[in-house]
């Protein structure tokens, strides 16, 4: 009975409501709808439209780390054919090229070290030992354990007669690479001293890694004092 009665007085008051209420009331609660509505749109456009702005940013900065990459890589392979240009015109002793490319080279990349180096020795061929020096020195300076230029450090020294420093300095090229021309530069050095016995055992060194070493040996100036000795021609034969 209590419900009824609640329902029956739910049913009066409702009733009372005039008609212009119920339609104001119907569009205050549109207006509200709309505006929920509308907001809810603009804060999921405002929220996909930052998703989408944050990964065509990512997305760019990605390419664009590619791009820098690619471009790096390249400008490399550029510099490393550069420098084999550079190589091959020291071993045709075209000096001067030799140093005009490494010159190129150095100016697109002042840290390039294998640049300096051969500049260094091609300086030190062509008559020019303290600026060839200090070319091999700042070789060594961007890469200390770079076994190619210590190896020329100690061939600068022995072409300007400074044979201890020579030695010194095949020995700190070994150090870091087992290369053969470093036993030849000692042979070559002990060679000219008469020193026999270190002749032999540094050339010997240099013949297991290569035979043709022999030939070339059989022609070197620098072993005149100890060719008519029997171990050298043993080794050599």
């Amino acid at each position: 009975m209590a419900f009824n009665r609640k329902k029956s007085i739910n049913s009066k008051l409702f009733g009372k409501i005039t008609l212009k209420t119920k339609i104001l009331i119907f569009c205050i609660l549109c207006i509200v709808a709309g505006t929920l509505i509308t907001k809810i749109y603009y804060d999921n456009r405002y929220k996909n439209s930052n998703e989408n702005l944050q990964k065509i940013t990512t997305e760019d900065s990605v390419i664009k780390k590619a791009d820098a990459s690619e471009a790096e890589s390249e400008n490399n392979r550029k510099l490393e054919q550069n420098y084999k240009e550079a190589e091959e015109s020291f071993s045709n002793k075209q000096y001067s090229n030799t140093i005009a490319k490494a010159n190129e080279i150095i100016r697109e990349d002042n840290t390039f070290y294998k640049a300096y180096n051969i500049k260094g020795i091609a300086l030190c061929y062509s008559g020019n030992y303290e600026e060839g020096m200090d070319n091999i020195d700042k070789s060594l300076q961007l890469n200390p354990n770079f076994g190619y230029a210590r190896f020329n450090k100690a061939l600068a020294y022995e072409l300007y007669g400074k044979y201890e420093e020579a030695l010194s300095w095949y020995d700190k090229a070994l150090e870091v690479e087992n290369y053969i021309w470093s036993y030849y530069g000692k042979a070559s050095i002990y060679g000219r001293r008469g020193d026999v016995s270190n002749t032999v055992k540094f050339l010997r060194i240099a013949v297991d890694m290569s035979p043709d070493i022999k030939e070339i040996a059989r022609e070197e100036e620098d072993f005149n004092p100890v060719k008519d000795s029997q171990e050298f021609q043993d080794l050599v034969k």
